[in-house]
């Protein structure tokens, strides 16, 4: 993971992007990965722990019709999460993840490990959806794995731009 972030570091620097952090199953994980790296206030810009429902409105201005059409867990609360975090702050690319840690509050159709990445660029004016499902694993494995899969995709995202 230690190479993924100094890759991701060198990459951000390069390029002159900052990001910004929208997470809620992860609970800031992702944003507490990437401020593990000295220097990291050059390229990180804010995260937002985004739980509730209602925090997912306030912060980030997700739509709650949004929400109670397609539920949290969703491409397009994925999506908005995304969008809601460029739009909150100066960052030029933003992370968004919403997904079933479990072990309960998983159901036929999004089953615990169900997880939804968003990511977002300003500059280029895109937005990216991925969806994952994490089986077989505790909360905690689905959260380090999201995380994971996360920076993965960010990598992914600055290599484009």
């Amino acid at each position: 993971m230690e190479a993924l972030l100094y890759q991701l570091k060198e990459l951000f620097l390069a390029k002159g992007h900052c990001i910004a952090t929208a997470e809620s199953c992860t609970g800031g994980l992702v944003a507490s990965e990437l401020t593990e790296i000295p220097g990291s206030s050059q390229w990180f810009e804010r995260g937002f722990v985004c739980y509730s429902n209602l925090s997912k409105q306030e912060m980030l201005g997700v739509d709650a019709l949004l929400i109670e059409q397609y539920g949290a867990v969703s491409q397009q609360v994925a999506e908005a999460m995304a969008l809601g975090a460029l739009q909150h702050s100066k960052a030029s690319i933003s992370l968004s993840i919403t997904g079933i840690a479990g072990p309960e509050g998983g159901s036929i159709e999004k089953p615990v490990g169900t997880v939804w990445f968003g990511y977002a660029s300003r500059t280029r004016n895109i937005v990216r959806t991925e969806h994952c499902h994490f089986s077989n694993c505790s909360r905690r494995q689905i959260r380090t794995r999201a995380c994971r899969k996360a920076l993965a995709g960010i990598l992914t995202l600055l290599s484009t731009q």
